[in-house]
């Protein structure tokens, strides 16, 4: 049974021309699968027409298992797939425009120590449509609050070990016939992998690269994150440049603080040298304590970013949300299995 959400405006025409329909018809159905509705609600498809779609195809919709909602309005999603794995996605409610956080694969398997998305390691890459489907499904609930006009790819998984359907997934997103959210507002976060960041910037696409640096020197980089062995720091800060030059897009370099570990006055001076000279940003993010590891004081983390500013390196510190629900990757996810 073929699913729908996923497919681009030609392939639904062909899905429809090889049952009998009409090729307009393609324009009908995907307005209804961007917007989360059943083959049975499709009021502007003939009945006879939305009897043969729940016969022969699928929407491609996700079920929602579970729903938690912080105190500022972050809420997190437990969604299970058609074979029965399960996905996290958050939506982030926020005074420039609400923003969707998506996953891009069933667990991980990059081993970051701090990430609880990689504890049982990888299951299976998503495709474009189970992606996109997070997305709808969420628009869905949360109609009342307005539009989604970012998206981040930044939930389980590593989304560069995905790159076709990563690449799919932008490319509908961005579209008209699709989501229509704007390239500039769609964020794709990795662990570094040179090589596909390097096949990233030849796509023609305009969204924002952020790269998960965590430190500036390449031994502790390694003890924190084990894929930085086989992506040294000097090649993924070229690779990044070179993602600047080709898109125009400023790479945006994820920092999350560790108390004692990546915090020091010698890590300030590391991200210099790293740095120094290059138009990108750092986002100072406060760690979701994981095992031995914790963040440092709120004072020592703001005086990390202007310490970097005075560096002449622009910095902010991300607002910490949803943490009273599980916010952190994998985490609602590890609960849930753990109960299974």
């Amino acid at each position: 049974m073929q699913t729908l959400l996923g497919k681009n405006p030609q392939e639904l025409k062909e899905s429809l021309t090889q049952m009998g329909e009409p090729g307009y018809r393609a324009g009908q159905l995907s307005k209804w699968l961007y917007q989360n509705v059943p083959f049975e609600s499709m009021s502007d498809l003939p009945a006879s027409l939305r009897e043969k779609l729940r016969r022969e195809t699928s929407e491609g919709y996700l079920k929602m298992l579970e729903k938690r909602t912080a105190a500022d309005g972050t809420t997190k999603y437990l969604f299970e797939l058609p074979d029965g794995n399960t996905v996290e996605t958050v939506f982030l409610p926020k005074e420039y425009g609400n923003s969707v956080c998506v996953s891009s694969q069933v667990g991980c398997a990059m081993g970051c120590r701090f990430c609880a998305s990689t504890k049982d390691g990888l299951v299976r890459n998503l495709s474009a449509g189970e992606m996109l489907a997070q997305i709808t499904a969420v628009a869905a609930d949360q109609r009342d609050a307005g539009r989604i006009g970012n998206v981040v790819v930044m939930g389980m998984g590593e989304p560069l070990a995905n790159e076709e359907n990563l690449v799919r997934f932008v490319r509908l997103a961005s579209s008209p016939e699709g989501l229509g959210i704007s390239q500039r507002a769609l964020t794709v976060s990795t662990c570094g992998l040179i090589p596909a960041i390097r096949r990233l910037a030849e796509e023609d696409l305009q969204i924002t690269l952020a790269v998960s640096l965590h430190s500036a020197r390449q031994d502790e980089r390694e003890k924190l994150m084990p894929s930085a062995r086989a992506n040294p720091l000097p090649e993924l800060i070229q690779a990044a440049r070179e993602y600047f030059e080709k898109t125009g897009r400023r790479v945006t370099f994820e920092y999350a603080l560790i108390d004692g570990v990546n915090d020091t006055d010698a890590d300030l001076d590391a991200l210099t040298d790293l740095l120094g000279g290059f138009p990108c940003h750092v986002n100072i993010i406060p760690l979701n304590a994981s095992g031995s590891l914790a963040a440092p004081s709120k004072r020592r983390v703001y005086a990390f970013a202007e310490a970097l500013g005075r560096r002449g390196i622009s910095a902010t510190v991300r607002r910490s949300m949803g943490s009273d629900i599980e916010g952190a990757c994998g985490q609602l996810r590890q609960r849930r299995l753990a109960q299974d």
